[in-house]
């Protein structure tokens, strides 16, 4: 799949702001760096330069709306809590994204620039930026959706046939976020077995079978994931290209023009970011809120949500 950037965007790296996280954020909730995007898309919509938000969660698994909407989804939210790993459901696109500190994820706030086109077209400037970030190690960084992987989308990057990493884009009335998992250090492998398993859970044995996504958009949509799908770019490229990669990007950025600014620095306080994170919960988080006593028969609805 060939790539071109919005031409609107051409100068954005220039004028951007590097807000780099990655060595901080440990015991915040996984939406704390959903909320942050969210007020950043605000104030970048209404003038701020655009931003590069680099984190990381050391343990979580962060569902699509889509997923959401699954039969066993709380059955499944609540296996997910007893292996560890915190859920949520964001508010971009996608589908189900194991997180843990060997996954680096960036974020790229943009404001829209009219007349507002396919959104589809700025899908190009987040794998453009991370084939860059990469340039220097390998020139076999590929787009297009890998059969097989967790989060599979037309903008999935891999290396070889094994995706690395995943797009999604959060819109606005003036702006918006394109977010990007990269899973830069440990096993691929694992990560894509433990999206499986999930799947497994919140589809439920008996629908399995059936096909995982209805063209009309009915039915049961969920990702077939097979566990050689997916790698690291540390097992893909070796010599330490994972761990290097935050630094790379950061490094890559700064030499088109970017500017580092600290959390000190941000547009907004960390109360409105603590106010986002209970709205973004109460929108979205119905359908995983943990079964009341355990248990997976006779689940009630939640508080707003259908029955």
């Amino acid at each position: 799949m060939t790539t071109t950037p919005a031409a609107d965007h051409a100068n954005w790296a220039a004028e951007c702001r590097i807000l780099d996280l990655t060595a901080s954020g440990a015991g915040e909730p996984i939406l704390t760096p959903f909320a942050r995007d969210e007020l950043l898309c605000r104030a970048v919509g209404a003038g701020h330069p655009p931003v590069v938000h680099l984190w990381r969660h050391p343990r979580a698994v962060v569902l699509g709306l889509r997923d959401s909407r699954l039969p066993h989804i709380r059955e499944a939210a609540d296996w997910l809590r007893a292996q560890g790993y915190e859920p949520a459901v964001r508010n971009s696109g996608g589908a189900a994204v194991p997180l843990d500190d060997g996954v680096v994820n960036v974020s790229v706030v943009l404001p829209i620039v009219p007349p507002a086109g396919d959104f589809r077209a700025d899908f190009p400037l987040m794998a453009e930026l991370i084939r860059g970030a990469l340039k220097r190690r390998t020139d076999a960084v590929a787009f297009g959706e890998i059969a097989g992987a967790y989060c599979p989308g037309d903008y999935d990057v891999s290396v070889g046939g094994r995706k690395f990493c995943g797009i999604s884009q959060r819109r606005q009335m003036r702006s918006f976020v394109l977010h990007a998992f990269v899973v830069a250090q440990g096993s691929g492998r694992e990560r894509a077995e433990l999206a499986k398993r999930f799947y497994d859970v919140a589809v439920g044995e008996d629908s399995l079978s059936a096909a995982s996504c209805a063209v009309d958009g009915g039915g049961l949509c969920f990702p077939r994931v097979a566990a050689a799908s997916t790698a690291s770019i540390d097992e893909l490229l070796g010599d330490g290209a994972g761990g290097a990669f935050a630094a790379d990007l950061v490094g890559l950025l700064q030499a088109a023009g970017g500017q580092s600014m600290s959390a000190a620095e941000l547009p907004f306080a960390t109360a409105e970011v603590e106010q986002m994170c209970g709205e973004l919960e109460r929108r979205y988080g119905a359908p995983i809120r943990p079964i009341a006593g355990g248990g997976d028969a006779g689940i009630a609805p939640a508080p707003g949500e259908a029955g």
